[in-house]
């Protein structure tokens, strides 16, 4: 399990200093950003301040919804990979490559497409949340922020991953209350939209990425293939009761 734990980590790491790489693009990603804000008008997406209006209906909400942007994400994509490695041994290994190539794949766009979110584009009249009412995970100065590339905007990992998670215990699991997992990449949409980090086509460039990660690994249970050392090592585990 430390092991895990570690290459988990291990990926993460590569993917926070390959967005610290791809750092420097500010003129490019403000045009990207004007792009995406009129592509966004011109199909006649809901705005994004529509969002946040319900979030700055109180303090406490809107503080709610800056903590679970700031703290949910890892943690919970930790957990649920954490559960699936001693409960669904195959489906850890199911999930984790997914999120490998979704990472990679966002990297790639991050690298390619540098993105302002739209709480730095004035066009957008969006309250940054984060900076105004707390908590924040970034610099106050975007353009030297030394712990994350804030002009990483598209695609949303934080969504990415929330869907994942999603999917993968809805897959993993056979309660009939296993649909409520959309609600943590529903929420999660919601929070990212509402607090200015990221557009509506952010969420969608990431579900589309994660779409092509879930047709190219093969879903558990499919085809045939020799078991593994989390599989074989599984094997003498009493049945499990969540089914």
């Amino acid at each position: 399990m430390v092991r895990e734990l570690l290459l988990v980590t291990a990926l993460f790491l590569v993917y926070k200093f390959g967005r610290l790489f791809a750092n420097g693009h500010e003129l490019r990603a403000f045009h990207n950003a004007d792009r995406i804000w009129d592509a966004e008008r011109w199909v006649h997406l809901p705005g994004e301040g529509s969002v946040q209006a319900l979030l700055m209906h109180g303090e406490p909400l809107v503080r709610g919804a800056n903590t679970y942007y700031a703290a949910v994400h890892f943690p919970a994509t930790i957990a649920f990979l954490a559960w699936l490695y001693w409960r669904r041994p195959e489906h850890y290994l199911w999930s984790r490559r997914i999120l490998a190539l979704l990472t990679a794949a966002a990297l790639a766009l991050h690298l390619l497409m540098p993105l302002a979110p739209p709480r730095m584009l004035d066009a957008t009249g969006l309250v940054d949340t984060a900076r105004v009412y707390g908590p924040s995970v970034y610099g106050t100065t975007p353009a030297t922020d030394s712990m994350a590339n804030q002009f990483a905007a598209m695609p949303s990992l934080h969504f990415g991953w929330a869907l994942m998670v999603a999917i993968g215990l809805i897959v993993a699991t056979r309660t009939r209350l296993r649909w409520l997992w959309l609600l943590h990449p529903a929420l999660t949409l919601l929070v990212i939209v509402g607090t200015a980090n990221h557009y509506w086509f952010d969420a969608l460039a990431a579900a589309g990425l994660l779409g092509v990660a879930l047709a190219v690994v093969r879903t558990p249970g499919t085809g045939s293939a020799t078991p593994g050392p989390l599989l074989r090592a599984a094997a003498g585990r009493p049945a499990e009761v969540l089914r």
